[in-house]
């Protein structure tokens, strides 16, 4: 390895991760959602590692289809459903389960018989993103029911807009509408139904059903927009490392990177970083963004750039070159790294770039 930068992912945390979900629901099954390439930490060796789980979710058919050919057999849901009538044909021989949320994609399984696959039929509670709304649900999903190319029974799925804010009732509402539009369906027996995203697993038991579906919980990311991982014993899964590359001494009123976004207010010690945005560290840190060197906090300086950032080495006086850095993870939580930069964890995790490269550890 010619560059010290790597990220860490430790896979001890995640199953733990995972157990922590479990408890949360003990009576629910567990759809691991592993989109996006795991949220960033690799989506073939995130679902191998999570083994313990009943099913992964993913976006898209090319994800699912990466799994299958990894070799992985468990259930496998396809969020956003499928567009087109050809790739019918491989959602049925990889035995994929798929999302409706609609009319076209119903009209197309109509035109499609074939082998049956199963569906979740996706209602809009009030996300106003994907789904059926309340009135139309029960007209559509009896559609479903005498279409040879659904099997049988059906499930429904719902997801929440607001459940990161545990102080906001809207969650609640959704709950209810969900439950409601099942009920005027006059479904019987009762079907298998999933509302559960990571946040309401952890904070909302009146959501919990046959199926939840942790996502940003399972990678030790706290889901809430008041907390972090530790607050709910879940444990970072992705450390960012790198090295100081050079320790430089600079003088009171020099100015710090480009554009010059940082005066030293005296005579000071400053470290290079072999971290940047190239590497998918986020370029809108701003100065004071925590950085940690030989475990010790320091501040980020200057203006981050491609493959480098500065950090203030002031309280860090016995730096050296070679020394380690972490970004986020194990003792730096990536839920803060994130406010510094006004965006969330789950943008940070997802951009780390392909030149990073990945050790997959066991303890």
């Amino acid at each position: 390895m010619t560059r010290a930068t790597r990220a860490v992912i430790d896979l001890a945390a995640l199953q733990h991760n995972l157990d922590i979900a479990r408890r949360a629901a003990p009576y629910s099954l567990v759809m691991a959602i592993i989109k996006a390439n795991a949220y960033g930490h690799g989506m073939v060796q995130i679902a191998r590692a999570l083994h313990d789980a009943d099913g992964f979710g993913v976006a898209t058919l090319d994800e699912a289809l990466q799994l299958r050919e990894a070799g992985i057999q468990k259930p496998i849901t396809l969020l956003e459903g499928f567009s087109h009538s050809d790739q019918l044909v491989k959602l049925r021989l990889h035995r994929f389960d798929i999302v409706l949320h609609n009319e076209a994609q119903v009209t197309l399984l109509e035109q499609s018989p074939g082998v049956p696959v199963h569906v979740w039929f996706k209602i809009d509670s009030g996300m106003h993103r994907l789904g059926f709304n309340p009135q139309q649900a029960k007209s559509v999903y009896q559609r479903l029911l005498t279409c040879n190319a659904v099997k049988k029974p059906v499930a429904l799925f719902t997801h929440f807009a607001n459940a990161d804010d545990r102080h906001d009732s809207y969650t609640k509402t959704q709950i209810n509408t969900f439950l409601t539009s099942i009920d005027a369906m006059a479904i019987s027996p009762a079907p298998l139904t999933s509302m559960a995203n990571s946040a309401a697993v952890l904070a909302w038991p009146d959501a919990h059903s046959a199926w939840v579906r942790p996502g940003i919980m399972l990678y030790g990311v706290s889901p809430f927009t008041d907390s972090t991982a530790a607050d709910h014993d879940l444990q970072p899964v992705m450390t960012l490392h790198s090295e100081l590359i050079a320790v430089n001494q600079h003088h009171k009123g020099d100015r710090i990177g480009y554009s010059g976004t940082y005066e030293c207010p005296t005579d000071m010690p400053v470290g290079v970083v072999a971290i940047g945005y190239g590497d998918g560290y986020p370029r809108h840190a701003k100065n004071g963004t925590p950085v940690l060197v030989n475990g010790q906090r320091v501040p980020l300086i200057g203006r981050v750039s491609m493959d480098m950032i500065m950090v203030d080495l002031r309280n860090q006086a016995t730096a050296r070159i070679g020394d380690p850095v972490v970004l986020w993870g194990e003792g730096l939580p990536v839920e803060e790294i994130a406010r510094h930069a006004d965006t969330i964890g789950y943008e940070l995790l997802c951009g780390v770039t392909v030149r990073v490269p990945y050790e997959y550890r066991h303890h």
